[in-house]
């Protein structure tokens, strides 16, 4: 079966074909622009000023790792970055990228009704650390972006790209994003790179090489509080698409895929788990959290070891494992019967060094180990489930076999079902033919990991309902405002 596209011509793709046959809508929660060099440093000249355009030129034409000798590389552990990010061969698919009146016009052949659309740029402004550079850059690309889709708001939203360095300049940048350039939703970076003070008091020549990884939950210098409640209140979701090259084991000099795999996911697991420890998702129950391009294995992964540690960490239990129960008579007797002289006559319960020798290097009284879960409300693991369960998506690419896992519930402690996201990816490299993306993804169905119900929910209810969930009226005047009407 074929249908008639805005173009005027009938859609024949197999995604079309697809898309024809569902009973509801596809909303793609994660599509990518690729922003057109001249005329985004246009903008960021008109925006920002002449005099941070040309440090901007200045430090993009210097280059990083690409300047380089393999030596420099491995002298300084500069890990490898992006390359080849996009597809080339398809010239179509390269410029409907670019082009949003050309995307519009393709949507029906791949199946898509509304599409999300994220800026690629944003992956590297956010995480800039000279500040003016940062916000100049963030905010020309919002100009750009607001102007650039204002006239295919029918058929997608842009996103507007939000630096959280501080939560003030995330503020500041997200009221003007939402009340001056009238954007609905927002991305923002979920982690900042730290200086350790005690380095740089130190050494401070080096004391980049010895930062840390500020997840803005949990341990932050600031307060992010007051970000979360503003969301709130411009009803905005907090989305996250944060990679983590460079954290860990992800520093290879020399390879891209080594770096990259798991990157997005091990910056989703660790935003997640900041959100919901750092007490976010309690003090904010309505907000939601978008956690994109990681899929939604980890999550899975996640949410069990959270519930595993609810289970025996909180208050009540985890009395099991104070030191002060040990019986040191008992132990000193066991150690002298079953201890074939490999002790020589120690333990002796008489030594006050006993705990920190032999039991336990903490063996004094931690008054603090008992309290992380008491401002989370936990009393059972069952109690975390509502912490998480509710307010969290998770953008999964269209051949993400795990989608099944997530919505099926039957592998997850308390049959949690986690909200699986379709996320089309469509502008990166990730996907070679725009038209088989829904095409893809509908393979969970015919290969049995879903069926028709867990497919309308990956592919319309949870990619609707992050953003309308927060502002009902998300949708209003699109071609899906009746379908997500009935959804609220």
């Amino acid at each position: 079966m074929s249908k008639v596209s805005e173009a005027g011509k009938k859609t024949t793709t197999r995604a079309a074909d697809i898309r024809s046959k569902l009973g509801h809508p596809v909303v793609d929660a994660d599509g990518h622009a690729l922003e057109f060099g001249p005329v985004y440093f246009d903008y960021l000249k008109q925006v920002a000023g002449p005099k941070v355009a040309e440090r901007y030129f200045a430090k993009r034409e210097a280059g990083g790792w690409d300047r380089m000798t393999i030596e420099e590389r491995h002298r300084r552990r500069v890990p490898r970055p992006t390359a080849w990010a996009h597809p080339t061969k398809n010239t179509l698919d390269r410029a409907t990228a670019m082009l949003p009146r050309l995307f519009r016009s393709r949507m029906d052949d791949f199946g898509l009704d509304f599409s999300v659309v994220y800026p690629t740029l944003a992956l590297v402004t956010m995480r800039e650390d000279d500040e003016e550079l940062r916000r100049g850059t963030c905010r020309a690309l919002n100009v750009m972006f607001a102007d650039n889709f204002r006239d295919q708001a029918e058929r997608m939203t842009p996103i507007a790209t939000i630096p959280a360095h501080t939560p003030q300049e995330a503020i500041e940048d997200l009221e003007y994003a939402v009340k001056t350039l009238g954007f609905k939703a927002v991305v923002i970076s979920s982690n900042v790179k730290r200086p350790i003070p005690d380095a740089v008091d130190k050494a401070p020549e080096v004391a980049g090489y010895a930062g840390w990884m500020d997840t803005l939950c949990v341990d932050s210098p600031y307060d992010y509080d007051p970000l979360w409640a503003k969301c709130v209140e411009l009803k905005v979701a907090v989305t996250s698409h944060s990679p983590s090259t460079g954290w860990g084991s992800r520093v290879a000099t020399n390879h891209y895929i080594h770096n990259h795999v798991g990157s997005f996911a091990a910056a989703g697991e660790a935003f997640a788990k900041a959100v919901v420890l750092g007490g976010v998702s309690k003090r904010f129950p309505t907000l939601n959290f978008g956690f994109l391009e990681g899929g939604v294995a980890w999550a899975a992964d996640l949410y069990a070891g959270l519930v595993g540690h609810c289970d025996k960490r909180h208050r009540s239990a985890i009395d099991l494992y104070d030191p002060k129960h040990i019986d040191l008579q008992q132990m000193a007797e066991l150690f002298e019967k079953y201890g074939a002289g490999m002790v020589k006559g120690r333990p002796d319960p008489n030594e006050p060094e006993l705990g920190r020798s032999m039991v336990s290097r903490y063996w004094h009284e931690d008054k603090t180990i008992a309290h992380e879960l008491d401002n989370l409300g936990i009393r059972s693991a069952e109690d975390l489930r509502a912490l998480f369960e509710p307010n969290f998506y998770f953008g999964c690419e269209a051949d993400d076999p795990f989608v099944g896992l997530a919505i099926d519930g039957k592998y997850i402690p308390f049959g949690a079902r986690l909200k699986a996201v379709f996320s089309s990816d469509i502008g990166h490299w990730d996907v070679p033919d725009m038209s088989e993306v829904l095409e893809e993804a509908y393979e969970l169905v015919e290969h049995g990991l879903v069926n028709e119900a867990d497919f309308r929910e990956f592919t319309f209810t949870n990619p609707a309902m992050l953003h309308a969930g927060m502002n009902p009226d998300f949708f209003k005047g699109t071609v899906v405002e009746k379908d997500v009407a009935k959804l609220l």
